[in-house]
């Protein structure tokens, strides 16, 4: 199995804070990753250096073998790197399938004239998309009237427009209720396999974690406490203390 992700010693300070210390883990292709950590752990400042947003004091980001440090992030999209995002960002006053082509556009590096071609080009491919998570019906629909749980689907369309092999999720089911999240959850691993995606994401809900994980990683403080199997990280007597408490 090869690697898409591999993270390498990487660490981030803020100030006096050490958001990210000296942080490894690698990520194979067909691999769903879940990372964890209670609330200041260092989730969202490691994704934004997985994503170019933020730059490492030290350490490396390598994707699908390339050294990312230094890139943006329109250069690690076009790496082929999705994300979707805890709050999700759709063109509000557009319709489903738009808010699908407008993403076909950028990837296909068609953006200029962007209103006059919206409607007329990448209909099959943004249908196969929506089919693909499940909203084909909905195409029509203006994307602010739409229920969370399908502006979430909305948007794992949008990720998965410049076919990524790494795909980075950021609380996929926040918002949702249990049944929308198992959906969500299911879809996502589906997805993982049939395209041999690699997926790294954040999650709250500790049964999807548990339930669809194929390996955890545990962060607090910035540092990794613990990785492995669902069943390993439960039984870690570290994560119990610091994150799961009596759930676990």
């Amino acid at each position: 199995m090869a690697n898409v992700l591999e993270v390498h010693e990487l660490s981030r300070s803020f100030g006096g804070v050490q958001a990210v210390n000296n942080l490894s883990f690698n990520l194979g292709e067909g691999q769903l990753l879940a990372m964890i950590g209670p609330n200041g752990a260092g989730k969202s400042t490691c994704f934004n250096l997985i994503n170019g947003q933020l730059r490492p004091d030290s350490g490396s980001v390598v994707i699908m073998g390339t050294k990312i440090n230094g890139f943006q992030p329109r250069q690690v999209w076009q790496l082929g790197v999705g994300r979707t995002f805890q709050i999700t960002a759709t063109f509000a006053s557009m319709t489903v399938l738009e808010n699908i082509k407008m993403a076909l556009l950028s990837y296909h590096q068609q953006s200029r004239s962007l209103l006059k071609r919206v409607r007329k080009v990448h209909t099959d491919e943004s249908m196969e998309l929506l089919e693909l998570v499940g909203i084909a019906e909905q195409q029509s629909r203006s994307c602010g009237v739409l229920a969370y749980g399908d502006l979430k689907r909305v948007e794992l369309a949008v990720a998965l427009a410049n076919k990524p092999k790494l795909l980075l999720m950021d609380e996929p089911t926040a918002g949702m209720g249990p049944s929308e999240r198992e959906s969500m959850m299911e879809l996502t691993s589906e997805i993982v396999r049939t395209r041999n995606i690699g997926v790294l994401f954040t999650e709250h809900d500790m049964d999807a974690v548990f339930t669809h994980a194929d390996r955890i990683i545990v962060l607090n403080r910035g540092e990794l406490v613990a990785e492995g199997t669902p069943d390993e990280v439960r039984a870690d007597q570290k994560v119990q203390e610091i994150y799961l408490g009596s759930s676990a």
